[in-house]
């Protein structure tokens, strides 16, 4: 008997290892996958062998599908497969669209479940060091789409940029003239600013600057998409961590 069940989980910000214990159960379990352009393909080592495994995300601005026909997809499995995993990049409710889904489904009598992932608005970040709130640094912190359904700047990067918040912009590379224009006219020019692309992956690039001279760091680094801006005092509060974990192991080899 096919028991009618979707999934949402998280497949954490890259790195393989950042999933959780439950969400590695439900892809083993899985009987149909749907995952999106930012999941690690190694995770996909733990679906079984029977699984089917449709790749439904997004690739330099191509849609594989678009919500609409993802949301029909998920129905359709389920219905004549049974349990569909619904694998997202970081948070599935992070700017996951997979409140979205939940409440399509529903209706058509699925069962539904969701598995946390580890957000990249706070993983990313921390693998180069980064804390988003120190204190006597940073208070708090605003996680903000840079680029809204409409396709515009999100309002909310105005309201940020009048706060001492520490800022962090996912989607946002697109707008990062405006995001620069925006916190210069709130007299922020010399605010530190970092972008992280690829983060947590073996494909990881980094640039840190000020308001005023980042987009000549973009530029130089050719960083783009997908990436992660970090914008506030916390950026000069980075602390140390790659170097002292490879002068660690040179120290164990000589000894």
């Amino acid at each position: 008997m096919i028991i009618p069940r979707l999934t949402i989980v998280g497949a954490g910000p890259g790195d393989p290892e950042l999933i959780t214990i439950k969400a590695i159960k439900a892809i083993k379990s899985a009987n149909v996958i749907l995952y999106d352009a930012l999941v690690n393909d190694e995770l996909l080592e733990y679906a079984s062998s029977q699984a089917e495994l449709i790749f439904v995300g997004k690739r330099k601005g191509c849609y594989a599908y678009q919500q609409d026909q993802i949301n029909e997809l998920i129905v359709n499995r389920a219905l004549s497969s049974g349990h569909v995993v619904r694998l997202k990049g970081g948070d599935p409710f992070i700017f996951g669209r997979g409140a979205e889904e939940i409440d399509y489904v529903q209706p058509f009598g699925i069962l539904v479940d969701v598995v946390p992932g580890i957000s990249s608005s706070a993983a990313v970040p921390a693998y180069q060091g980064i804390p988003l709130t120190k204190r006597g640094a940073s208070e708090s912190f605003w996680v903000i789409t840079g680029t809204t359904k409409s396709h515009e700047i999100s309002g909310d990067v105005a309201l940020a940029a009048k706060s001492t918040a520490t800022v962090v912009i996912l989607m946002g590379m697109g707008k990062l003239s405006e995001i620069v224009e925006i916190f210069s006219q709130e007299g922020k020019q010399d605010t530190a600013i970092a972008i992280i692309q690829n983060g947590t992956t073996k494909d990881e690039k980094f640039g840190v600057g000020t308001i005023r001279n980042i987009k000549g760091i973009v530029a130089k680094k050719q960083l783009s998409s997908p990436a992660i801006i970090i914008i506030g005092e916390v950026v000069k509060e980075r602390v140390k961590l790659n170097a002292s974990y490879d002068e660690a192991l040179t120290k164990t080899a000589l000894a």
